[in-house]
């Protein structure tokens, strides 16, 4: 939340919010324990169901089938312990669940299976409106399925930390405001740029300097506290943080 004058409240850590990783939900979804695998499913498919459809299309199923394998597949994680050998000593959750999707799909091919569109255990509820044009425009030049996963894996993951920021820079009355500030959150930008800021928000140059630099910070702590739901230890991080940017950069 904003303080009173507008800033974004510095040194909290990331910890506050994120108290503990997700490992223990994810083994819980295929223990049928029904509160921590509901927890554990929804965890998922916000953070994974676009990633697993990009990389299901870059395999070269046509959108409605990646659409179908992934509802499959979390589906499979509902029915079963398709995740029950998770633990933390895997390491890297997303490439984990990548290599279980990738056994999946290559398991019901050789069966000879079709999936088939709300099959099996009752369907997954989570919004992917207009999934195959969102991806057309984030994957503008394809690479391989692993690079095409870890690229929408990142930019998903981007999208939950400026959305929580945004979110924060916003209460207390001053909506609109991250709109204003958020060019100014991943970049260095020139004085000017951000003086016409603080006019259009009313505020001082210093003081929007100041929130500038608070609103980078607490992105920081927030993509931190991200990764670090997906890895065995904070000393992963570093490495985990390194693969976000570089899948960033990649067009």
């Amino acid at each position: 939340m904003l303080s009173r004058d507008g800033d974004v409240p510095g040194n909290r850590p990331a910890s506050a919010r994120f108290t503990l990783t997700r490992w223990s939900l994810v083994l819980a979804a295929g223990q049928r324990r029904e509160g921590d695998a509901n927890a554990a499913l929804t965890w998922l498919c916000e953070r994974y169901w676009f990633p697993l459809f990009a990389h299901a299309r870059s395999r070269g199923s046509p959108p409605a089938e990646a659409e179908d394998s992934v509802q499959a597949f979390f589906e499979r994680i509902v029915e079963g312990d398709m995740l029950g050998a998770a633990d933390a000593e895997r390491g890297r959750f997303r490439s984990f669940l990548l290599g279980c999707f990738n056994h999946f799909l290559s398991h019901e091919r050789r069966r000879g299976q079709r999936l088939k569109r709300g099959g099996g255990a009752e369907s997954i509820s989570i919004d992917q409106v207009d999934a195959e044009a969102r991806l057309q425009r984030e994957l503008v030049d394809g690479h391989t399925p692993a690079l095409d996963f870890d690229r929408v894996w990142a930019l998903t993951l981007l999208d939950r930390v400026l959305a929580a920021l945004r979110e924060e820079c916003d209460a207390d009355g001053k909506a609109g405001r991250f709109v204003v500030l958020q060019t100014f959150i991943q970049g260095e930008r020139g004085e000017t740029p951000l003086a016409e800021a603080a006019e259009r928000l009313g505020l001082s140059l210093p003081a929007v300097k100041s929130i500038v630099h608070r609103l980078r910070q607490r992105f920081r702590e927030l993509v931190r506290a991200e990764i670090r739901e997906t890895v065995e230890s904070d000393e992963a991080l570093p490495a985990e943080l390194q693969h976000l940017f570089t899948a960033l950069s990649r067009r």
